[in-house]
C-alpha cells in the first residue's frame, strides 16, 4: 500500500544567517504540501481537481528574502497572538504588558517580529499512513513584550486521504496569552481571483470591527447581512456589498464565532468551493473562531515562481484562532495560558472531492 513520504532540500538563508530548509510531504492521494523552516510557511499545497489536474492552491513567494520583507504573512505561522491587540497593550493579573505597534496603532500577529520571522527547528516523522513535520520554537520571556517563556510545537501532517492537519501546542512558565494560527491564502482554482468561489461557515455570529479592525463589542447575529454564510454564497456577491462593515474593510476581514464559542472538540467550521466544484476544501478545527480575510490589500506587487502576480481578492484566508483583542475582552473566550497548562489547537484541511477526508 502506498503511504505518504517526506523529503527536503535547501531553500536559502534567513536574514539571521540561518539556513532555511523546504520540506515536502507527499500523499498517494496526489496532495502535496511544502513547508519552510522560515516562519513555518506553508509554501505550497498541491491538490488534484475533479479531472485529475493538480495545482498549487495557496499563494507563495519565490525566496526567503521575499518572505522576510514583511509582506502579507503569506502561509506563515502566526504567534504569539494571531490578529490584533488594541493599542498593543493588555493587562493580565494586574500587570500591563506592551506589544510593539505594527498596524495602525495596534499590535498585529504578535508584533513586528512575530513567529512568522523566526527559523523553526524541524523534525520529520512518519507513522503508518501519515507523514509529518514537527516544528519547534522557544520564545523567551518578554519576547515582543509578551510575558513568560513559551515553548511551541507545530506539527503539519499529511495522510493518505490527502487531509492536511495543523497541530499547535504551547506551554509557559508564567501566565501569558497565546493564539496560534496559519495564515495561508487559498485559491482553489489555482489562478485568478476568488470572487467565483463559494464559502459556507458554520456560524450564526460574527464580530463587527471599527476602521482599524478592532472588534466593536459583542458578537452580532449574521441574519440579513453579507456575513450570513450559513448557506454557501459567492464571495463576489459578498465583497461587492454596500454593507458598512464590508466597505470598511474592502471585503471580509472579520472573525466568525464558531458554535460553542470556546476552544473545544474538533468540529466542522467552513467549506470553500472552487467554480464548478472542481476543488472543495473543508476546514475542521478546535478553535473558537475563524478569521476570514479576502486578500483586500494585495496589489499585484508580489509574485510567485511562475510570475503570477498576487492581486486584490486573489485568495481567501481562513485563519482558525481566538477572537481578536480577546486579552482585553473578558467576555470573549479566554486566550490565557498558565504554567502547568497546555494550549492546544488542531485544524484540518480536508478535500472531500478526492473521495476521502469528508
Amino acid at each position: 500500500m502506498l503511504r505518504p513520504t517526506i523529503r527536503h532540500r535547501p531553500f536559502g538563508t534567513a536574514p539571521s544567517g540561518e539556513e532555511v530548509v523546504l520540506w515536502r510531504l507527499e500523499s498517494p492521494s496526489g496532495v502535496y504540501a511544502e513547508i519552510l523552516t522560515y516562519g513555518g510557511v506553508l509554501h505550497s499545497l498541491g491538490v488534484p481537481d475533479t479531472e485529475g489536474g493538480t495545482a498549487n492552491v495557496v499563494l507563495s513567494l519565490t525566496s526567503v528574502d521575499q518572505y522576510a520583507e514583511k509582506g502579507p504573512y503569506l502561509g506563515a505561522l502566526i504567534g504569539r497572538y494571531a490578529n490584533r491587540i488594541a493599542h498593543g497593550r493588555f493587562t493580565l493579573d494586574g500587570t500591563t504588558h506592551h506589544i510593539p505597534l505594527n498596524d495602525r496603532g495596534h499590535a498585529l500577529h504578535g508584533g513586528p517580529r512575530g513567529f512568522d520571522t523566526r527559523v523553526w527547528d524541524a523534525r520529520p516523522l512518519t507513522d503508518g499512513d501519515t507523514a509529518s513535520l514537527r516544528l519547534s520554537l522557544h520564545s523567551p520571556d518578554g519576547d515582543m513584550g509578551f510575558p513568560g517563556a513559551l515553548d511551541v510545537t507545530v506539527t503539519y501532517s499529511l495522510d493518505s486521504a490527502g487531509t492536511l492537519s495543523f497541530d499547535c501546542t504551547a506551554s509557559t512558565d508564567r501566565p501569558t496569552v497565546v493564539s496560534l494560527t496559519n495564515h495561508a491564502y487559498f485559491n482553489l482554482a489555482g489562478a485568478g481571483d476568488v470572487l467565483g468561489h463559494t464559502l459556507q461557515i458554520d456560524s450564526e455570529a460574527y464580530l463587527p470591527v471599527d476602521g482599524d479592525g478592532i472588534p466593536l463589542g459583542p458578537v452580532r447575529d449574521v441574519a440579513g447581512t453579507p456575513f450570513d454564510l450559513t448557506s454557501p454564497r459567492l464571495l463576489g456577491d459578498c465583497v461587492r456589498s454596500t454593507d458598512e462593515q464590508i466597505s470598511r474593510a474592502d471585503g471580509y476581514d472579520h472573525c466568525w464565532a464558531l458554535p460553542g464559542r470556546e476552544p473545544g472538540p474538533l468540529r466542522y467550521a467552513a467549506r470553500l468551493t472552487a467554480p464548478a466544484g472542481t476543488r472543495v476544501m473543508e476546514v475542521w478545527t478546535t478553535a473558537p473562531g475563524v478569521q476570514v480575510y479576502t486578500a483586500n490589500h494585495l496589489d499585484g506587487s508580489l509574485t510567485d515562481g511562475t510570475g503570477r502576480a498576487h492581486e486584490r481578492h486573489g485568495a481567501v484566508c481562513l485563519e482558525t484562532q481566538h477572537y481578536p483583542d480577546a486579552p482585553n475582552r473578558p467576555e470573549y473566550p479566554s486566550a490565557v495560558l498558565r504554567p502547568g497548562g497546555t494550549a492546544h489547537r488542531r485544524t484540518e484541511f480536508r478535500f472531500p472531492h478526492l473521495g476521502g477526508g469528508a
